[in-house]
């Protein structure tokens, strides 16, 4: 199982992401209201400002403050490593 940083601190299965969006559209915001009301949002921003939106099979939604292309290029980072590693063992 693979793990990637959101920030301060935080980690999510890479499995487990089904979306990454950034926040400022309104049916994101929406999203995001809606999950706080229903009591799925995980907030991991420490009080700073929310710069991504990860969206999970589980239906949670968690807010960070680390920028969502950053996110991405993290997700990118750990498929690579899992495709050197299925290599390696060929």
């Amino acid at each position: 199982m693979k793990f990637i940083n959101v920030g301060f601190g935080n980690m999510v299965s890479a499995d487990r992401v089904v979306a990454l969006a950034n926040p400022d559209s309104a049916p994101i915001k929406r999203l995001i209201q809606d999950s706080k009301d229903d009591g799925r949002a995980i907030d991991v921003t420490c009080g700073r400002r929310t710069r991504s939106v990860i969206i999970t099979d589980s239906d949670n939604v968690i807010l960070s403050a680390i920028q969502t292309e950053t996110i991405a290029n993290r997700l990118d980072n750990s498929d690579e490593e899992d495709a050197d590693e299925e290599e390696d063992e060929v």
